[in-house]
């Protein structure tokens, strides 16, 4: 079985282009039965299918590889950590603040960072429209964590001139762009390739006005 679910991340990785080295894989690994034990007692996400998590959480957190490219990234309501701990895993060059207020999935994060030696990662237990960063965030990310409107809404404190927020989002989300508040836009979108014709997966990419 293991192999089964390993050759499906390798796959994944080569059809998105991006290199890794057997550590990753490891850790990857690692992180997949960490995840499935704590789901039995925390309920962390909703099917803790092995091929599952690979398909729907690992890789799809991944399709956002070539778009997180700069220092410092807040991944903002990561739950189990998506996409904060696999980008953190195979960008091991950058910095990676992962929060969340379910101290259930923090605790939980924070047994994931030591276990895989993740130096990259900080684990903050706070809500967002609470959160003051020591540091200087260059993007925000955040995957199923609510309508685009909400999210700037909690998160505007945070979301320099400087800084954009990437969102990833199912269908296109026409209305929600409509509701954005007045001083922010889409700064672009991407389609992203999911495997598969029934899904789809985009990526808004959101500023502050000039």
């Amino acid at each position: 079985m293991d192999s089964d679910y390993l050759n499906i991340l390798q796959r994944g990785l080569d059809k998105l282009e991006i290199e890794y080295q057997s550590s990753q894989l490891e850790k990857t690994k690692i992180y997949l039965g960490l995840l499935k034990k704590w789901n039995q007692k925390y309920n962390l996400v909703a099917d803790s299918d092995i091929d599952v998590l690979v398909e729907k959480h690992v890789l799809d957190s991944l399709l956002i590889f070539n778009f997180v490219n700069l220092k410092q990234t807040l991944d903002i309501g990561t739950g189990a950590g998506f996409p904060g701990i696999p980008l953190a895993i195979f960008k091991p060059h950058q910095k990676f603040t992962l929060l969340d207020s379910n101290g259930k999935k923090t605790r939980f994060l924070f047994q994931v960072k030591t276990k895989l030696d993740l130096n990259n990662v900080v684990i903050e237990n706070c809500r967002i429209e609470n959160y003051q960063s020591p540091y200087r965030i260059d993007m925000v990310t955040c995957r199923a964590f609510g309508s685009l409107e909400d999210i700037v809404i909690k998160s505007q404190h945070l979301l320099s001139q400087e800084c954009k927020l990437l969102a990833m989002k199912g269908k296109f989300p026409d209305e929600e762009i409509s509701r954005l508040p007045e001083e922010f836009i889409v700064l672009d979108s991407v389609k992203l390739p999911v495997p598969g014709e029934s899904s789809e997966r985009h990526l808004i990419q959101v500023g502050r006005k000039k």
